[in-house]
């Protein structure tokens, strides 16, 4: 009689698939059609034999017919018994058929060998850097030794996940939260060789986990967006930095070879006046120093018009003197 209800256990795992039942008192399809088999094949020879048949004669057949179909048992390839012999390990059983004595051999779990998904999470845990956070994991792992996993553990299964549970709240503690959004592949390798070291021993293989979520509280996922941001923004101003040291650079090179020779600096000075003029500018702002530079050399004409603007200004003060 109970007086206290009793607290419910929270789940391991999300998607908990159903275990292998026991195996001690199931019949083999196989078995039972051996059994008919020789149920049948006992009749024929009395018949053949000439002898009637009477209850006695039946159940002289048919004791052999049920003594095979008590025995046979069968196993799929990625399947293996645990057979217990009058409650000692006897041996391991399968794939295929095999016998097994009844009442005094007992197939206690069915093991498959196949590679096994589980889903667990970690519940809210600090980070190294005082974050909450929750985390959700897959892990990928196999059974290699059913003898192992059978005598070691008591239930290999939900200590393979407890296992698993707790390295993964091991590596949310000491680690801080960059560390698990940018480098989750690091963290988890890092707890597959955690966990598998503990189920070696058991006859387990952990092939590997993956995290596959990782929830962050609302509160702070504004917060984290505006770091986001500022650091964005931090390296964009670094890089604009650097690109303005390098072309301060590049033009220090440039003024030191146009200084030494003084035809490089007249044939920049020229291109870029020619670049000014393909874009049909029609006034342009030029220094001084260009200007007293080209009237030396009447590139362009410059000097010509002035020369011809002076003299049509003489000519024309020469005819308004006549009249």
């Amino acid at each position: 009689m109970k007086f206290f209800k009793e607290k419910k256990r929270e789940a391991l795992v999300k998607n908990k698939q159903r275990e292998s039942g026991r195996l001690g008192a199931t019949l083999c399809g196989m078995g039972v059609l051996l059994g008919l088999f020789v149920f049948g094949a006992g009749l024929g020879a009395l018949l053949i034999a000439g002898i009637p048949l009477g209850i006695m004669e039946v159940c002289v057949v048919l004791i052999p017919a049920c003594i095979v179909i008590l025995l046979v048992r069968k196993t799929t390839e990625w399947e293996r018994a645990i057979v217990l012999r009058l409650g000692r390990f006897h041996k391991v059983k399968g794939p295929g058929l095999f016998m097994a004595i009844p009442f005094i051999d007992k197939i206690t779990r069915l093991i498959d060998l196949r590679i096994r998904v589980t889903d667990f999470s970690a519940q809210e845990t600090l980070t190294l850097d005082s974050v909450t956070i929750s985390v959700d994991a897959l892990c990928f792992w196999l059974v290699w030794d059913p003898e192992k996993a059978v005598l070691e553990v008591q239930n290999y299964e939900e200590a393979v996940i407890l296992s698993a549970k707790t390295a993964l709240r091991n590596a949310v503690s000491s680690h801080d939260l960059t560390m698990f959004l940018e480098r989750s592949d690091i963290i988890a390798k890092q707890l597959q060789n955690d966990v598998d070291k503990k189920t070696t021993e058991w006859g387990v293989t952990i092939q590997y986990i993956e995290i596959t979520d990782i929830l962050v509280p609302e509160a702070l996922q504004d917060s984290l967006s505006r770091l986001a941001q500022a650091e964005r923004e931090k390296k964009s101003r670094i890089l604009l930095a650097e690109a303005e040291i390098e072309i301060a650079n590049k033009l220090k090179s440039a003024a030191e070879v146009y200084a030494d020779n003084e035809n490089a600096l007249k044939l920049k000075i020229l291109s870029i006046l020619n670049e000014g003029l393909k874009a049909g500018n029609s006034m342009m702002l030029v220094p001084n120093e260009i200007t007293e530079e080209l009237k030396t050399k009447d590139i362009f004409g410059l000097e010509a018009i002035r020369l011809a603007q002076k003299a049509w200004g003489t000519e024309e003060s020469c005819k308004s003197t006549k009249i």
